[in-house]
Formats: structure tokens, sequence, C-alpha cells
């Protein structure tokens, strides 16, 4: 690398920079203390682990975003973190030990060695809450109910909705056909393309009873509002019980959450199959049409923490914190500063003292340097008294 590059940032990594670090900071307080008020109990994991237990139950895809490097103490090869919610899963199984619903939240640091978009970031700031020990309609309503908060208190829930699918509905689906594992990725890559020619093509090609192929040719056409459930009952009503408990599920959850937020924009896609690798029951997203990718998103993963060696069911979110904040719909008004004037007075610095104690930024000029730019008030002195002009 030239000298003259090397003050340059890795691709899809960049500086915060004031006055966007001190609103990225208020909010993470602001989030953590909405957590806090839902009992959910702070935890901070490390940046690097073992790589196995980083790709625990998680599947290939995370291995892929995930940079690797050696440990110089042990020789055994380390991962930093692409995704905290695997560590979490940890801390639950053999750190806390609790019994019965454990709830955890978060805020750190990823890293990702791919982008999952051109102008993506590759250092995002993930913040999430997981729920273990319950696996049932109630811990998931709440994690949805505490995810859409979260958009609500950052700000960012202008025209909101939210995506609904449920990976049980594909596996029955699967199940039923008898696919291969190889066919089963095949048909899964075109459902997530919605690549409908395509997909045409494969199905046709497969030696598979014509009702089966009927079902497998609709799933990717099985988006929309709450009338997709209706289609879906009347689709699969000879379909495997797994399938038939999948739509109820979704139906009973949607019924619950619209309940909770009236105004919130409900859409179900049922051959949504984001982590499906990961997730075992619902998946669920966020979106706004301000951004083109997920405000927030997450799941149920009952399956992770017996890869772990004690079995939890386990369902939770997660968003970019830094993305929250670029949507904040209201950004925090900026802060107000008083500069001080120069010296060791005592009843100068008391007052500085004091206005700082009471939330205001106060700054201090040191000798020779001219008064901030940003400036909104001074410290004077008046009949004997400090007293702040220009608020």
């Amino acid at each position: 690398m030239a000298l003259a590059d090397r003050w340059l940032l890795p691709e899809g990594v960049k500086d915060i920079l004031p006055p966007e670090a001190s609103q990225i900071e208020a909010m993470r307080r602001r989030l953590l203390d909405l957590f806090d008020s839902w009992g959910y109990d702070l935890v901070m994991p490390p940046l690097m682990e073992h790589l196995d237990a980083l790709l625990t139950g998680v599947g290939g895809e995370l291995d892929l975003n995930t940079f690797k490097l050696t440990d110089q103490l042990s020789g055994h090869t380390l991962g930093i973190r692409a995704d905290i919610t695997p560590q979490v899963a940890r801390i639950d199984a053999h750190r806390m030990r609790n019994e019965g619903a454990s709830r955890l939240c978060y805020c750190s640091s990823v890293l990702h060695a791919r982008s999952t978009q051109p102008l993506a970031s590759r250092n995002p700031l993930q913040i999430g809450a997981e729920l273990f020990g319950h696996a049932g309609l109630d811990s998931d309503v709440e994690v949805i109910a505490l995810m859409i908060e979260t958009l609500q208190t950052a700000g960012a829930d202008s025209e909101l909705s939210l995506d609904l699918g449920h990976v049980g509905i594909f596996r029955g689906l699967m199940e039923d056909a008898g696919l291969s594992s190889a066919e089963q990725a095949e048909y899964q890559s075109m459902l997530q393309r919605k690549a409908l020619p395509e997909l045409e093509r494969f199905l046709n090609a497969l030696d598979v009873d014509a009702r089966l192929l009927d079902r497998l040719a609709e799933l990717p056409r099985l988006h929309g509002g709450i009338e997709v459930l209706a289609r879906a009952k009347a689709l699969f009503a000879d379909a495997p019980q797994m399938v038939l408990d999948g739509i109820d599920y979704l139906e009973q959850l949607a019924a619950r959450v619209a309940k909770r937020f009236p105004d919130l924009d409900l859409y179900f896609d049922l051959s949504e199959l984001r982590g499906y690798n990961y997730h075992t029951g619902i998946v669920f997203a966020a979106y706004t049409p301000a951004y083109g990718q997920a405000l927030a998103k997450g799941g149920r993963y009952d399956d992770i923490g017996q890869d772990f060696g004690r079995a939890r069911p386990a369902t939770g979110f997660s968003a970019d914190l830094k993305t929250l904040v670029d949507l904040a719909a209201s950004q925090r008004d900026k802060a107000s500063v008083v500069v001080a004037p120069a010296g060791e007075d005592v009843a100068l610095l008391y007052k500085i003292n004091e206005l700082r104690a009471q939330g205001v930024r106060v700054i201090q000029t040191l000798s020779g340097d001219d008064q901030p730019a940003n400036s909104s008030a001074e410290l004077v002195l008046e009949n004997g008294e400090w007293t702040v002009k220009g608020l």
C-alpha cells in the first residue's frame, strides 16, 4: 500500500464522526434502557471466539461472512463475530444456566467479510434482544412487539410494515415431495429469487405427483395481505400437519400483533426462507419505504441450544443501530454549547461544574485559543456573578 493511501479505510468500513457519533451513542442508551424496562439483561460477548463456537448451528452463510485468524497463543482458529446471536445462545446455555425464561440483550460491533449489498456497511453496530426458554406464541409476540417498539423509539418507523413467514411450511412440503437435498437447495434458491420461469422448468423436470407439483408451483405466489393465509389453507388442505400448523400459527400471531399495533401493515410471504438453516419456526422482518433492506429482522431458532449441549427454545431479533439513526424521523437536537473564558477563578470553575452537572455542555477557552465556532452561548461576569448569555 502506498504511503499516501494508508489513511484510507477498507471498503465498506467508515469512521463515525461528530455529531453522528453522539447521536448513535444517545440512541444506544435509549434503546438499552427500553430493553431493560422489558426485563432484558445486557450482555457483552467478546469480539472474537473460537470459530467452531461462532458457527455452531448457523450454517455456511455465516461462515463465508466471518473473518478468520490464528490464535498466536494456542494455534487454534478464531473468528471475529459476524453475528452476536450465536454468542448470546452460548451464554444462555453455559453461563446463565436458567431453567425458566431468560431475556438477554446486546449492542456491539460486528464485522462482515462480505457486504450484503454494494453500499452496505461491513461493520454494523448490531443491537438486539433474545428470549430463551419458552416455546410458544407468547414469546414470539413479545419479541416482535419489542422490535416494533424499538423502531418506534428510534423514530425509524415511518410507514412501517411487518413481513411474516414460517419455515415449517417449506419443510413440510419438502418432506411430502421427497426431494433430494440438492433438489431442495435448488428449489429454495429459486424461491428466494422469485425466479418463476426458471422454477417452472425445474418443476416440470421433477418426477413428482401432479398434486405436489401444483403446491410447489404456487408457493412463491403466496405473498400479500391476510388473505394469503386463507388461500394457503385451501391449497394445502391435505398437506402434512406441519404445513397446516405453520399457517395456523401465522394466523394466531398476526391477530395478536394486530391487536397491539392496529396501524401496522402486515405482509405475509410463505416462501420466505431467510435463515432457513438457522430458523425453526416463525421468521419476521420490519420494512419501510425509506430503506431498501430490512430495518430489523428475527425469528425462532430452537435448535441452536442443542448444538451447545443444552437444548433451549429461542426467539429474537436484531438491527443495525447506525441504520436506525440514519433513518430516524427526528434526530436529537444539536446540543447547546456554552463557552466559558479561560482562568482559575473559583466562582467561574464552580459555575462551570454546576452547568455540567445539569447536563449542559461547557467548553472552557484555552489561553490564546479562539471561541469555538459551534458555541451557542457564553459565560460572562455580570455584577460579580457568572451568568450564561445567549441561550
